[in-house]
């Protein structure tokens, strides 16, 4: 009989409940820089690349840590590694609100990147194992949904307290909201059922690792994990700095409450994720670049409104991607799917630390109109792959 947890039921609503506030913590945490960019440029006399680093390395230490974050979930279990990755990520951040220099916070920012990895792989790879297949992309893509909120929310009170109060308040308030959705973690999230407790040799980690660019869909999954976030996190670190200044001259509080629509997130991940349950993946992922890619257009504008619209249309496009992509990616890993999801995350936060840096480049040197235009590249280069996937015939494990 399979015991693995079906949508409808009360087992579902609790691991999803457990799941969607480590989710909103987790990204709360990572991403409540971002509308603070300015002000670190302010403070710290920085430009907006170096400012775009409290971010960028972050995700880049995360990156190569989620390469190992499923081989120590092996060893010691899903549920104690997300837990203990939570708790210590808190902490991080509480210090960094005190840190008494750039250097001294980027190092804070680095360390999280670390204790942060112990929990995104993790909770995929659960998801993976515990969600019955019919009820994987919805189950997926609430968890991204509380992902979705988690960003929006960190940002949102960033902005807000850091123009009520300062930086260092606002990053406080995150930390202490992250050790309270550790506890909801700790008191809700069922142990796993389906958990084979195993000690991974180097060797055979590097096998698991090898034995995933030789199939035929992952390789290119995790090449869209990368421009899916590429594309999506320039767009945010740097549309702060243009509505900041002349002729929009919006308040912090403004600014973050821009990031609001974060919310179309959450029903983006979920929809796309029924959708491409229903008629496949790969006859949907595509879909959600010309979204995408719509919206960056959009952006150009003059316009506020017209702006805000275009960032509303690249969040669902992206949460959209962002939920077949990985959910693909559990489907399709029939062996080795912690690795697997360590891998697509390791391409998706490369996406954003790389990717992410580089558009600070292009709005140095070209403003707003050089950040669509690296943006456009990327989305464009996504939809290319997403074709591509069309003529990929599924197996039956990899829906």
């Amino acid at each position: 009989m399979d015991r693995r947890i079906r949508h409808g039921t009360p087992a579902f609503r609790r691991t999803n409940l457990a799941l969607f506030s480590s989710g909103f913590a987790t990204f709360g945490l990572l991403y409540c820089v971002q509308p603070l960019l300015p002000a670190f440029s302010r403070a710290f006399s920085l430009d907006a690349a170096s400012s775009s680093l409290s971010l960028s390395l972050t995700t880049g230490v995360l990156a190569v840590s989620m390469l190992f974050a499923g081989a120590i979930s092996d060893v010691f279990g899903r549920k104690p590694v997300m837990l203990t990755s939570l708790l210590g990520s808190s902490l991080l951040v509480l210090l960094s609100a005190m840190a008494p220099n750039w250097g001294t916070f980027l190092v804070l920012r680095a360390l999280l990147g670390i204790t942060l990895a112990g929990l995104p792989a993790v909770a995929m790879t659960y998801v993976s194992e515990e969600i019955h297949g019919d009820s994987l992309g919805f189950a997926m893509g609430l968890y991204i949904g509380g992902n979705a909120i988690g960003g929006m929310g960190g940002r949102l009170i960033s902005g807000f307290a850091a123009d009520h109060a300062s930086w260092r308040v606002a990053i406080a308030i995150i930390g202490a909201l992250g050790l309270l959705a550790a506890v909801l973690v700790a008191r809700g999230l069922p142990a796993s059922v389906h958990f084979e407790k195993r000690r991974a040799h180097p060797r055979e980690l590097l096998a698991s690792f090898a034995s995933l660019w030789r199939d035929k869909g992952l390789p290119w999954l995790f090449a869209e994990g990368f421009l899916l976030m590429g594309a999506f996190v320039t767009i945010y670190n740097y549309v702060a700095y243009r509505l900041l200044a002349p002729p929009f001259s919006l308040s912090q509080s403004h600014v973050g409450a821009v990031f609001m629509v974060y919310v179309v997130g959450v029903a983006s991940s979920a929809w796309m994720g029924k959708v491409a349950d229903k008629l496949g993946r790969h006859r949907v992922l595509w879909t959600t670049f010309v979204i995408m890619l719509a919206g960056v257009v959009l952006t150009a504008s003059a316009s506020l409104w017209a702006i805000v619209a275009g960032i509303a249309m690249m969040t669902f496009g992206f949460f959209g991607g962002h939920s077949i992509a990985s959910g693909w990616v559990g489907k399709r890993a029939t062996f080795a799917r912690a690795h697997a999801s360590s891998f697509y995350l390791f391409s998706y936060y490369m996406g954003s630390s790389i990717a992410g840096s580089l558009g600070g480049l292009a709005w140095t040197h070209a403003g707003w109109n050089g950040v669509v235009a690296y943006v456009a590249v990327l989305v464009l280069a996504g939809l290319a792959i997403a074709v591509k996937l069309r003529r990929l015939r599924p197996s039956a494990s990899a829906a």
